[in-house]
């Protein structure tokens, strides 16, 4: 049981903190800031564009990410998409990143589990960050870049965990979803045990794609396999999605050993 605990606790503390640092080039890109009066901070934002973006006219689909500072997942998602692109593997996507503030606070919803609140002092500010980006940052994306109607969202960990809330929550947000080891402890799984009824607010006039994995860390992996159960039964027609079970990777790895996976499901049509 104390061996469990400890599990628990260094994942935990992993998802509400920053990860550990890698020396990834940092590719060229474009950054700003933006004011948020649903936040109520001003926010670092980072851009980048494909190869193809300065050389014509056309528009791009966009990929959110939480978690998307230079000192943070940017670079490597960055340089990720850039290799498939050219490999054509995928077609071409911007990738917007926004710089974290207080991680735990904006990626987290309301929980009434005290140990919740232990880790992750500053908590259930997801409601207001959702609203950043859907109702503020996707605007100010729109008119500064030639953008597609298509969008979607990436994340691992506590970001994961944002990412399948707002796929439960608010699934119109965005046409796809990629969450690596989502943290669906949170608040006693409460995502997990409601989703049989939470998976009836998906759109039912389109598609909506959803990738997620689990690692071998047990606090992780018992609810990542449980959602995939629940949306083996309660999945809509209109949902699109795969779950990858990766036994072998740990909470730490699992992020950069299954992206390109990922996203070569993810954003093909």
């Amino acid at each position: 049981m104390k061996n469990l605990f400890l599990i628990f606790l260094a994942s935990t503390l992993l998802a509400c903190g920053n990860s550990v640092q890698y020396n990834d080039p940092i590719p060229e890109h474009d950054s700003f800031t933006l004011d948020s009066k649903k936040v109520n901070e001003t926010r670092v934002i980072t851009v980048w564009t494909p190869p193809s973006y300065a050389a014509g006219e056309d528009s791009f689909p966009v990929l959110y990410m939480p978690d998307g500072g230079i000192k943070e997942d940017f670079p490597h998602i960055a340089n990720t998409l850039a290799k498939l692109i050219e490999e054509k593997s995928i077609p071409p996507h911007i990738l917007v990143g926004i710089e974290n503030t207080e991680r735990g606070r904006d990626l987290s919803g309301p929980s009434q589990v005290k140990e919740d609140e232990k880790y992750c002092p500053l908590t259930d500010g997801a409601l207001n960050f959702r609203s950043f980006i859907t109702e503020e940052l996707v605007t100010e994306i729109n008119s500064k870049y030639r953008t597609t109607d298509k969008k979607g969202i990436i994340g691992e960990s506590l970001a994961g965990l944002f990412v399948v809330e707002t796929f439960l929550l608010k699934p119109e947000s965005f046409d796809f979803y990629i969450a690596m080891d989502p943290s669906l402890w949170w608040n006693d799984n409460y995502l997990v045990k409601n989703a049989p009824t939470l998976l009836e607010n998906l759109p039912t006039n389109k598609e909506t794609k959803l990738w997620f994995a689990g690692s071998s860390a047990e606090d992780i992996s018992k609810y990542t396999n449980e959602l995939s159960t629940v949306i083996m039964s309660f999945g809509p027609d209109q949902l699109n999605w795969k779950y990858s079970d990766e036994p072998n990777e740990k909470h730490n790895t699992i992020f950069r050993a299954t992206k390109e996976k990922a996203l070569k499901w993810t954003l093909n049509n």
